[in-house]
């Protein structure tokens, strides 16, 4: 009976020390996942590329001809996150641009607002941690 004790002890110990060096990992990257839209400065504000493309039709009737028109007369590109509405600043242009007007899955780390971009990829199924 003794030794089913040690070896459960045993067994328990090694899980949580193990638990706890993945936890310091993960807290020590700091990566979150946020989850939006890839949009531009102009059109973020009101949160909709509605009123830019009904003001202006050569912006076009699309999300992604919107931002990226937006984008070629001086906006930046940035995240509209899906729950709060909350608007972070990417770092990498480049990366953003390749989903102008689609929903994202962003990996990365935000500090006041701008989001240091891992990865991104299109599609938004996972619940933002981020937001």
């Amino acid at each position: 009976m003794k030794i089913r004790f040690v070896r459960l002890s045993l067994f328990l110990s090694t899980g949580l020390v193990a638990l706890q060096l993945w936890a310091g990992q993960l807290n020590q990257s700091g990566r979150q996942v946020f989850t939006g839209e890839v949009t531009d400065t102009f059109c973020a504000k009101n949160k909709s590329h509605e009123e830019m493309m009904n003001e202006n039709k050569t912006m076009g009737r699309d999300k992604q001809t919107c931002a990226q028109k937006c984008a070629q007369i001086g906006a930046k590109y940035v995240l509209l996150g899906a729950s709060k509405g909350t608007v972070y600043q990417l770092d990498d242009q480049a990366k953003a641009a390749a989903f102008a007007g689609q929903e994202v899955r962003v990996v990365g780390t935000a500090e006041n607002n701008l989001l240091k971009i891992a990865s991104i990829d299109a599609g938004s199924s996972v619940q933002a941690s981020g937001q």
